[in-house]
């Protein structure tokens, strides 16, 4: 072998055990369709993983909330906006509860935006 293809497999290896070590994008998002007046507000353990999760039910037809369906047909994926509201940043104590902390992040938004808590189903604590 090469000393160059020994250090890209290093390299490799180093990128992932950091990925593998590296904190989980917890957070809040928002599904909303302005034009039909939908808002679905959820949290995730893995907040982008969700958010191309539900863009890829509804591009597919098969997602898991009809409504939202519904309005993608009848308006378009243009009138869709997919967001991360907030994110749950690490903490260094080890006992600290990320649940309810999102669950926390969560109520606030709600009440921020005004908007009942309708999560797309399974979407809570979820894994795309």
């Amino acid at each position: 072998m090469t000393s160059s293809l020994l250090l890209s497999q290093q390299a490799r290896r180093a990128l992932v055990r950091d990925y593998k070590q590296s904190f989980p994008p917890l957070g809040i998002y928002a599904v909303r369709c302005e034009a039909a007046g939908l808002l679905r507000l959820g949290a995730s353990r893995n907040v982008d993983g969700m958010l191309n999760r539900i863009r890829f039910e509804l591009s597919t037809g098969l997602p898991r909330d009809a409504e939202l369906r519904q309005a993608w047909v009848r308006h378009g994926e243009a009138a869709f906006r997919f967001e991360v509201l907030d994110r749950v940043k690490e903490r260094a104590d080890p006992d600290f509860d990320y649940e309810a902390e999102l669950q926390t992040l969560l109520a606030l938004w709600q009440s921020e935006l005004q908007a009942e808590l309708q999560p797309v189903p399974a979407a809570t604590g979820g894994q795309p």
